[in-house]
């Protein structure tokens, strides 16, 4: 069985967690959810993959980095410590990839400018070309960020009116937009089958 951690700081965590339920349905194969608030939670799941769900990033890195937690520093080094390790990050999760801010190297190779869609009245819903799916996914765009600058190494995953709003880099995927709140399970079927891929 795979063991999906899930980092439980803010935003739309249980979405993910439904969503995550209905991917695994979908492709058969056995899940289990494990819900991330210390760092003593990452170390007791031992997951085989993570999700950092959207939210607000400055409530999450004061919540996560916070001595009662430690919970960001523990899912940072753990990513850094395996490169194959499967990661979705969607729109604060994508910012917290790209920036950050413990010292390290970036975790994806991109820049990102968080809220660059402007405030929540700026939020829409619009279909985008996932590149990595090979067709067309719906996508939530709330308060959403956008990549500034992308290096060569990353894979575009999806993109909005020719805007680059995913990007892959090794196992590691960071989506600007919110693919839980859409029907369409497309983007965490990937993340289970690569787990399990990469599990043997």
């Amino acid at each position: 069985m795979l063991r999906i951690g899930l980092v439980m700081l803010q935003g739309a965590r249980h979405v993910h967690m439904s969503a995550l339920q209905r991917a695994a349905d979908e492709c058969s194969i056995e899940i289990s959810l494990h819900e991330l608030r210390m760092a003593s939670d990452l170390v007791e799941a031992d997951p085989h993959a993570l999700v950092l769900p959207g939210g607000e990033s400055t409530t999450m890195r004061l919540t996560g980095n916070h001595e009662t937690s430690g919970l960001l520093p523990a899912v940072f080094g753990w990513i850094r410590s395996d490169y194959s390790r499967p990661v979705l990050g969607t729109c604060a999760g994508a910012i917290l990839l790209s920036d950050p801010q413990d010292g390290g190297a970036p975790l994806i190779p991109a820049s990102i400018d968080r809220n660059a869609y402007g405030s929540q009245s700026d939020s829409f819903q619009d279909e985008v070309y996932s590149e990595m799916l090979g067709r067309k996914f719906p996508g939530v765009f709330i308060r959403a960020p956008r990549f500034d600058s992308i290096d060569d190494s990353a894979l575009i995953a999806a993109t909005h009116e020719k805007e680059v709003v995913g990007i892959r880099h090794g196992n590691r995927l960071a989506l600007t937009f919110h693919p839980e709140l859409s029907t369409d399970t497309g983007f965490h079927r990937w993340l289970i089958e690569v787990t399990a891929e990469v599990s043997g």
